[in-house]
This record gives C-alpha cells, sequence and structure tokens, in this order.
C-alpha cells in the first residue's frame, strides 16, 4: 500500500495546508506559501479570520463536553495538527470521550499517530475520506467502533462547508446529521463575504485560481443550515462573537468572515 506522502501533490497548493502556513505551522511547502502570501496580501487580516476559526471550535467542542455532556465527536475536515486538537478540548472535560476525526489530506493521515495520542480512558481515530462521500465515513469501522448511535454526538464542521459547493452542501450535511440521535449538537462554521466584500471576494478568487472554488453564504443563508433545530445562544454570529473569551475582546468585525453556531438536533 502506497505511503500518505506519495498521494501528496507538492505542485499545487492545498487549503489545509494553506490554513497550516497561515497559522504559522510547518507542514506545508512553497505553493501553499505562494498561495497563502498572495491571499493576505489581498486581506492582510486572513491570518485573525483563521485563528478565530480554530478559537471557535476549541470554545464549541468545550461548551458541548463541558455543559452539555456530549462525550463523542464526529470532526469532519480536522485539518493539519494544530494542537489543541478537538480530542485535547474534550477529554479535557471528559476523560473517556471518544473523537472520530476525518479529513482527505495525505498530511493529515501521516501525521495520524501523533493526533492519536488519546487519554488512556478515551479513545480517538481517524477516517481517511471525503465529505462528499458521507457513507465511507459512517460506514467506516472507526466510526461504527467508536460512535455509540443510542447517545448524543457532536458533529463538527470547522471551516470546511466554503469549499462545498450548492446543491450538494446541504445533502452532505443532512446525510452525516441524519443519523445521529436526538440531542445530538451540530456545530459548523460558514464563510461570508458579509462583512468585507471586496477584500474576500479577492481571496476567494485567488483559491479559485489556485483550483479551490468556495461558496460563501450571506446570514440567511447560512442560519438557513440550522433550520429545523434548537440553536444555541447567541444563535448564527461571526465565531468571534459566538461565547466569546478575554481572547476575543477588540477583534474588528471586518476581520472575520466566518459565522459560526451550535443547535441541538430535535
Amino acid at each position: 500500500m502506497p505511503s500518505p506522502h506519495d498521494r501528496i501533490d507538492t505542485t499545487t497548493a492545498h487549503s489545509a495546508r494553506v490554513y497550516d502556513y497561515i497559522l504559522g505551522g510547518k507542514d506545508h511547502y512553497l505553493v501553499d506559501v505562494e498561495a497563502g502570501d498572495a491571499m493576505c496580501r489581498h486581506w492582510p487580516a486572513l491570518p485573525v479570520h483563521m485563528r478565530e476559526n480554530r478559537r471557535f471550535m476549541h470554545r464549541a467542542g468545550r461548551y458541548l463536553a463541558q455543559e452539555r455532556g456530549i462525550r463523542q465527536f464526529l470532526d469532519i475536515g480536522t485539518g493539519l495538527p494544530t494542537a489543541p486538537n478537538l480530542h485535547e478540548v474534550a477529554q479535557e472535560a471528559a476523560a473517556h470521550a471518544h473523537v472520530v476525526y476525518v479529513d482527505n489530506d495525505p498530511i493529515v493521515l501521516a501525521h495520524a499517530r501523533a493526533l492519536l495520542q488519546s487519554s488512556p480512558e478515551g479513545a480517538t481515530a481517524y477516517v481517511d475520506a471525503d465529505m462528499h462521500d458521507p457513507d465511507a465515513i459512517l460506514d467506516s469501522p472507526q466510526f461504527r467502533e467508536l460512535i455509540d448511535l443510542g447517545r448524543p454526538v457532536g458533529l463538527m464542521i470547522i471551516g470546511i462547508l466554503h469549499f462545498i459547493l450548492p446543491p450538494d452542501d446541504r445533502r452532505l450535511v443532512r446525510r452525516l446529521l441524519d443519523p445521529l440521535p436526538s440531542g445530538s449538537y451540530l456545530a459548523m462554521t460558514i464563510g461570508t463575504a458579509d462583512f468585507a466584500p471586496e477584500e474576500v471576494g479577492r481571496v476567494s478568487q485567488e483559491y479559485a485560481e489556485q483550483g479551490m472554488p468556495m461558496a460563501l453564504r450571506d446570514l440567511p443563508t447560512a442560519s438557513s443550515f440550522f433550520d429545523g433545530m434548537d440553536l444555541v445562544e447567541p444563535g448564527v454570529v461571526q465565531v468571534h462573537r459566538w461565547r466569546p473569551g478575554p481572547e476575543q475582546s477588540g477583534i474588528d468585525d471586518r476581520a472575520i468572515a466566518m459565522y459560526g453556531a451550535v443547535a441541538r438536533k430535535l
């Protein structure tokens, strides 16, 4: 079987590696650096935006584990292993929490062993799959072994939906949510150009030119993904405004191009 490294295309920028570069990581290539630098020239606030998307994941995961008693998570599009990861956040609240990570980036697969350092009481697993193929996720041995569909699940779709284009977007989110029992939660971030349309539009164009087209959604469209669910306060807001901590003070709305929300499945 070929190693994950054999699948890595170092001639084309990859969204997860660009994310890693802009956040100050080390798991990227020159093509990702060039793409990331071009995007930051278009919108210098991009690093702030990306950090706040990650911090939303931390706060949402901590909220679900600490305040809602969620003990098992499905994390779609986990990205590169930029610590802390979801299992570290969840297992800090409940050492026996289970987390199944899903990504189709071979660099993440190459790092999976380090990523899977669970607490002794808990468990983590990694599924090498794409959100466009939800059946491969739900039918995977890892999902079936670690996720008990008789108990609520925290479904995390963070920083990926803007790469899922209509009309597939709603179908794929629903396909992942449908098997989960009542009392499960969806935590999701959704890219938008509502607050810095010119700058974010140029970044979107740069992504498209790099072979990564994206869909940016306004507030009504972003909110509609949670129809039929019970939104947790404060509802659908920019990620830095969702249950903010001290780190979020002073952040300019124009620096954030992502809505975020957490909602309970009825």
